[in-house]
């Protein structure tokens, strides 16, 4: 097989570690949403949580102050809503009603989770000692979520400049190890 050299600028989209999600803070009784794709899991149990929140993002500055957050995982079915949301700034607008997103209360932390997701997760602050330098911050999931209907959801993975792919086929591999 021939190999082509790669942009080093690119290199995200080939590692994006899960779906783009919508996570939502809310702070002064302002609720924001920010769709993110860079986070992964950290731990079995608890649940733990790492996701990259730029400092240039109006939902970075919340969350720092709040210490809580929900993740909502979309599915594809509202996929140009979760574009959107990426795409605008929540500093001056309500993104659950520019984009006919609908709030639900968390029973664990204030931010709302976003109805139309079909799983959501309450999150809370445990580690911020990356945040400074990396923008990373450790979250703990302490009540989760999940639409029952949806048997397999099809999630959307971001792979960089506007370009996304479906995931939803579930395939079981049996281990042949003993």
């Amino acid at each position: 097989m021939a190999r082509k050299s790669f942009p080093l600028s690119k290199v995200y989209g080939l590692l994006e570690p899960g779906p783009v999600v919508m996570v939502t803070t809310t702070c002064d009784g302002h609720p924001n949403i920010m769709t993110m794709s860079w986070h992964t899991m950290m731990e079995f149990e608890p649940p733990l949580v790492g996701c990259i929140i730029s400092n240039r993002n109006h939902s970075f500055g919340m969350l720092k102050a709040t210490n809580e957050c929900v993740i909502n995982i979309p599915t594809v079915e509202i996929a140009e809503k979760v574009v959107g949301c990426g795409n605008t700034s929540g500093a001056n607008i309500d993104k659950f009603k520019m984009f006919g997103l609908m709030p639900k209360p968390a029973a664990k932390v204030g931010a709302p989770l976003i109805e139309e997701c079909f799983a959501n997760l309450e999150c809370r602050v445990v580690d911020t000692s990356m945040v400074d330098r990396y923008c990373l911050f450790v979250l703990e999931v302490i009540k989760a979520w999940i639409d029952p209907a949806v048997k397999t959801p099809q999630t959307i993975h971001h792979l960089g400049s506007g370009h996304f792919m479906v995931a939803g086929k579930n395939i079981r591999l049996k281990s042949k190890m003993k």
